[in-house]
């Protein structure tokens, strides 16, 4: 190869990109310690690889005597495997950069120097409030420092002023100087453009750096919980207007597009809800929602993260209705998308047709989890033409013991028959209030005479027991239903506290001597107490 390389043809390009994806897997691990802007959920590295690895499976496939071609595979590919904030500006970067090479039939000094400019400059597009002291200030280093009279004199010049401005992030952001280190999405793009000077030189790829503690160790979780992607086609609103859309959700946001194709990230406390209201303008392709706090315990112990495989689509999702933030955790815990409903805020047929298109999966089992909304969930099935099933449940309780029996790698067919037997398994007990003032006759034929505000008490949705104070009626309906169950679990509405729940644990561990009992804080909305019986 000559000292000084004055133009790339295509493939040298392709073979360049390619280079930099394992130049930055050996590097992957380093990055990921760096990470903790802007929240230590400690895979910076790991993303901005798997986005690379996505580029160079397209450049496999495509046709490398072109540099259309070539500029396709680099915007298509980055945009598809893009994961986490990181990859999903560096594969805006790699748009911008693409935009500039796709109608050139050689890429000399002056068009990487415009390329590597315009990368920057998509990046910062793509980002409603930019930040300083992150990726896009050395992307901004880097086509600031392009300069020179042949390609490789370009990515020198580059190199020295991108790390001159990464050197200089943690004055830029408090949260890098209090770990003492630099940015991590910084560190991973300059990774990124130093592979392809290596492979323009010849350079063989080094031995991975050994990795003794991870920045994120230091830091606390943010505000918003969960961090959430998804991946649409078919979109039938602009990019924009998508962006708008799920702006009030969280921050940390990104919503870019190309190929037809729109990819979003967010971090929310309400992944559920503003899926469902993304899968209205579009066909929702793959979605992925992150617990960071969980997410970050992980990191604490870590030895050494590894990359994630690409996910295939699995066979079946599943989407609950529920309230109630205990009850909504232990429905995602189980790989459930939530609707929001329960007594009187029952969700619309639209609103569970949504839900469902935003899981992906081949095919999605709902969950009513309450009479009144068997019918809208009955619907939606119809409406979703053979993509949903529904599995009839009528209470909570019967819903976490059908999403106990959930498994998304088993097509969904096969699982209804064993979800509806282990929804039939468990007994459920609502303790609230009534409504109104009336006499109502039981099942057994018991004539209760009921004053509004009531305690009243629902076992498996039928009314059986009121009158007294709500402990009292959940063990009153404990006693007639236990038969040696070996659980009881207890929920406690929004007016109880952790004490009530406690007191009422110890009652029903005394009554019920031989089951285990757990008890936990935030039952549905409504609700003094949910219990169950399994």
């Amino acid at each position: 190869m000559p000292d000084h390389t004055q133009t790339l043809k295509p493939a040298d390009l392709a073979r360049m990109l390619r280079y930099a994806t394992d130049w930055l897997g050996v590097y992957r691990e380093e990055v990921n310690a760096l990470n903790v802007y802007p929240v230590p959920d400690g895979d910076t590295g790991t993303n901005m690889h798997l986005t690379m690895q996505s580029v160079r499976r397209e450049l496999e496939t495509a046709d490398t005597g072109s540099m259309a071609g070539v500029a396709r595979a680099i915007s298509y590919g980055a945009l598809l495997g893009a994961r986490g904030n990181s990859g999903v500006i560096l594969s805006q970067l790699l748009k911008g950069f693409a935009e500039v090479i796709k109608d050139r039939a050689e890429v000399d000094a002056p068009t990487l120097i415009r390329a590597l400019d315009a990368a920057q400059r998509s990046g910062y597009g793509a980002v409603m409030k930019p930040v300083e002291g992150t990726i896009l200030t050395v992307a901004r280093g880097v086509a600031e420092g392009a300069r020179g009279d042949t390609v490789d004199m370009v990515l020198e010049n580059a190199l020295f002023k991108g790390q001159e401005l990464l050197d200089r992030t943690p004055e830029m952001l408090p949260a890098l100087k209090q770990a003492g280190v630099i940015d991590s999405g910084g560190q991973g793009y300059l990774y990124i453009v130093q592979g392809m000077l290596a492979e323009l030189r010849g350079d063989e790829l080094p031995e991975a750096p050994e990795i003794t503690q991870y920045a994120a160790q230091s830091f606390e979780n943010e505000e918003f919980g969960f961090c959430t992607e998804f991946l649409m086609s078919e979109a039938t609103r602009p990019i924009e207007d998508i962006r708008e859309l799920v702006s009030p959700f969280g921050d940390s946001l990104l919503v870019v597009g190309a190929e037809g194709y729109v990819k979003g990230h967010i971090h929310t406390n309400e992944p559920d809800e503003l899926l469902a209201t993304v899968g209205r303008y579009g066909k929702m392709l793959k979605t992925k929602v992150e617990d960071m706090s969980e997410q970050h315990t992980e990191i604490l112990g870590m030895a050494g993260a590894t990359a994630r495989a690409e996910e295939e689509l699995p066979p079946s999702g599943l989407v609950a209705v529920a309230n109630g933030y205990g009850l909504v955790k232990l429905f995602r815990s189980l790989g459930a998308r939530i609707v929001s409903g329960g007594q009187t805020a029952n969700p619309s047929v639209q609103d569970i047709v949504d839900a469902v298109r935003s899981v992906s999966a081949e095919r999605v089992i709902v969950l009513p989890n309450n009479k009144n909304v068997l019918m809208a969930a009955e619907r939606a099935m119809e409406l979703m033409e053979g993509r949903a099933v529904v599995v009839p449940t009528r209470t909570l309780g019967q819903g976490m013991g059908a999403a106990l029996a959930f498994q998304p790698d088993v097509p969904a067919d096969e699982l209804k028959e064993a979800m509806t037997e282990a929804a039939g398994a468990v007994t459920t007990f609502e303790v609230t209030r009534a409504s109104r003032t009336t006499n109502i006759t039981t099942k057994a034929g018991d004539t209760l005479a009921i004053a509004e505000g009531d305690v009243i008490g629902l076992q498996d949705d039928e009314l059986v027991q009121a009158g007294g104070s709500p402990e009292d009626s959940v063990l009153k309906m404990l006693a007639g239903a236990y038969n040696g169950q070996e659980i009881i679990t207890v929920f406690g509405g929004p007016q109880k506290s952790q004490a009530d729940l406690d007191a009422l644990a110890g009652r029903i561990g005394e009554q019920f001597a031989s089951a285990e009992v757990e008890a936990h804080a935030g039952g549905p909305d409504l609700y003094d107490y949910l219990v169950t019986l399994e």
